[in-house]
């Protein structure tokens, strides 16, 4: 008995022994277990921590998209309005045009001189306000200024356009202006939606530094019929760039001229269709003053001119205003356009009308010519051989000395015309101007 005793107690002992091993095992089991379920709990709390963070990001942008959508609605909103505002101006001025065919619609072309607008528009509106229905009154505005949309907005006697270009500018040739391409784009705008849209058949472009003379609307009419018998003038201008005070005298005088003008005309629809598709970049009036667009056609220009350009300040930087401009002679006789004949103005006259009015001038030679013309009674004509004689004796009258593309400013078939002491016409002749004219010599 005794010794089945020992032997349970030596089976005892091992079993105790393993009994500790197991629960070691155990034990570091559970161990590993928990670390791994803190590392798994340590992980989740992570990425629940990163998935706040992008719900957070993601309610974030939701906002800012919330904001942009309203943000979008609103400026649609404001566009829908002003796109209404400038619809009901324009029905505003178009319901007063009583005339449906009017003579020709008047645009005046602005950008930021609010001040200068105002001076043009009053001076417009003294004159065209009893005919408004053959003249229906535009203003055009290049770019957003404030105070010019507001000041041509205060007006119910015109009717607004507004020229939005956010297009970048890409000059030709390092150093130019960009305002002369800018103003390229508007005139084209202005022209097409005159021309296109309104379906006008004529268009007088004033420019928004301009006043203008009491028969001003008078002389366009007549010269609209003018226009129509004679498909070989391109423009008519109010405008004679040697129309300084001491060049001109006679408000009844007219003249064609190789030389376009500008500075106050009118154009044709006929013209504009075939001048839009290619109008230039920039500089367009220079453009116009080329023989590959005008193609021999010429220009109508008064003797004393029915604008006057007091625009000291602007795209040219003043270029020319003391010397040019600021002298100019505006028209104040009231002259009755309609009652006169213009016949000797179309092609198959004028040729004639203007050479006998040129062989009966006196013929001055000499280097002395300007001092010899001084001392004659009655008209001189003064013969220059090539361009630099020509700015020589422009030189010493004072008239202009710029040509463009082989025309002198003014120049019908080379001669350029100007009042000289008041009443005496000087004719500045070229080399092979008599013989386009037909004159004979000795």
């Amino acid at each position: 008995m005794a010794q089945f005793s020992c032997d349970y107690r030596f089976l005892l002992f091992p079993a105790v022994l393993m009994f500790f091993y197991i629960q070691l095992r155990l034990f570091t089991t559970q161990s590993e277990y928990a670390d791994r379920l803190a590392a798994a709990v340590e992980s989740e709390n992570h990425c629940t921590s990163q998935m706040r963070l992008l719900i957070d990001q993601i309610s974030m942008q939701q906002g800012r998209i919330v904001t942009l959508e309203e943000e979008r609605k609103r400026q649609d909103e404001e566009l829908g309005e002003l796109k209404n505002h400038l619809q009901h101006f324009e029905r505003k001025g178009l319901e007063r045009l009583i005339d449906k065919t009017p003579v020709a619609a008047v645009v005046v072309m602005a950008c930021n001189r609010a001040d200068y607008l105002e001076r043009t528009i009053k001076s417009v509106l003294r004159y065209q306000r009893s005919i408004a229905s053959k003249y229906p009154l535009f203003i055009s505005q290049d770019g957003s200024h404030p105070e010019v949309r507001s000041k041509a907005l205060s007006y119910d006697q015109l009717t607004y356009m507004q020229h939005l270009d956010y297009e970048p500018v890409q000059t030709e040739r390092p150093g130019e202006l960009i305002a002369y391409y800018k103003i390229a784009r508007h005139y084209k705008w202005a022209l097409d939606e005159l021309f296109f849209k309104h379906n006008f058949g004529r268009v007088i472009i004033l420019e928004d530094d301009m006043e203008i003379s009491p028969d001003f609307f008078d002389y366009f009419e007549a010269a609209a019929a003018l226009m129509e018998r004679d498909k070989s003038i391109m423009a008519v201008s109010s405008w004679n760039d040697n129309g300084q005070k001491q060049f001109v005298h006679d408000p009844y005088a007219l003249y064609r001229s190789d030389f376009f003008p500008g500075l106050g005309w009118m154009l044709s629809r006929d013209t504009w269709d075939e001048l839009s598709p290619k109008w230039p970049k920039a500089y367009w009036d220079d453009w116009l003053r080329l023989q590959e667009n005008h193609k021999g056609r010429q220009f109508i220009r008064p003797e004393v001119c029915r604008t006057y350009n007091f625009g000291e300040h602007g795209s040219s930087l003043g270029q020319f205003f003391k010397q040019y401009l600021e002298p100019i002679k505006l028209n104040d006789v009231n002259v009755k356009w309609k009652s006169m004949d213009l016949g000797y103005l179309t092609e198959n006259n004028y040729t004639k009308y203007f050479a006998n009015i040129v062989k009966k001038a006196i013929p001055v030679q000499g280097s002395d010519a300007v001092a010899k013309a001084y001392n004659i009674e009655g008209d001189v004509r003064i013969q220059y051989n090539d361009q630099p004689d020509f700015e020589r004796i422009a030189r010493q009258f004072g008239i202009f000395e710029e040509w463009k593309d082989g025309v002198p400013r003014t120049a019908y078939k080379g001669i350029v015309v100007f009042r000289y002491q008041t009443r005496r016409r000087i004719f500045l002749v070229g080399p092979d101007s008599l013989r386009q004219l037909g004159v004979e010599t000795t």
